[in-house]
């Protein structure tokens, strides 16, 4: 009697499907493919983003600019979307890379003031930064970001009340630092005022819609 051959079988080359599991009715399921990062739900984003700019603050903090410059910088390239942080990241990021190049001995600009004062207040040394933003305030008064830096740092040195008004000048200067005040905790003790609270409420309209506001002017 001869002998049956098998059939061989032909491999198309296609990788096969990996079956994880089965429905009730025995039929295989095949796995859901991993959600990327970027279409990660935008919450779960944001306390990414800002779990990794704690990381590049500590190692600023710790005088390893190398690494706290290249840690910021993922934030810059990984979280596009977040823009109100990307404003203190890129801060933090010229902080490093000069503190990591020749320097002049003494600030001479409202810019390089900011940058003497960042560096003080990242050392915990508040009376520093406040002589250098003073100085850069009175040079440039309607400079936004150094508005926002006096009251940072004379709320933390429990000076509420003159903190306020340079708060509330700042919101005005550029609303943008209404929605970084909200969520600072530096800020806290200050958002407790009327005034503050009262600054921090009001509803931001869509860039699209200021666009259209300024238009018609």
């Amino acid at each position: 009697m001869a002998k049956q051959r098998r059939a061989k079988t032909r491999h198309s080359g296609r990788p096969k499907a990996v079956v994880v599991t089965r429905s009730p009715a025995g039929r295989p399921v095949p796995k859901a493919p991993p959600a990327s990062p970027e279409k990660a739900p935008l919450r779960v984003r944001y306390v990414e983003a800002v779990a990794l700019y704690e990381q590049g603050v500590a190692a600023l903090q710790e005088h390893d600019y190398p690494r706290a410059s290249s840690v910021l910088r993922s934030v810059l390239v990984r979280y596009p979307e977040e823009k109100e942080l990307h404003e203190r990241v890129r801060l933090y990021v010229t902080v490093c890379e000069r503190h990591m190049a020749p320097r002049a001995l003494s600030p001479n600009t409202p810019e390089e003031r900011v940058f003497a004062a960042t560096l003080a207040f990242n050392a915990g040394n508040y009376d520093e930064a406040l002589e250098h933003l003073r100085t850069a305030s009175r040079e440039s008064p309607d400079h936004d970001h150094v508005l926002y830096m006096l009251a940072t740092v004379l709320a933390l040195r429990d000076e509420y009340e003159q903190a306020v008004p340079h708060l509330l000048r700042a919101i005005d200067l550029n609303p943008e630092n209404r929605s970084m005040a909200r969520h600072d905790p530096d800020l806290e003790p200050l958002r407790q005022h009327d005034s503050v609270r009262a600054a921090l409420d009001v509803a931001v309209p869509a860039k699209t819609e200021r666009r259209k506001a300024r238009r018609s002017r």
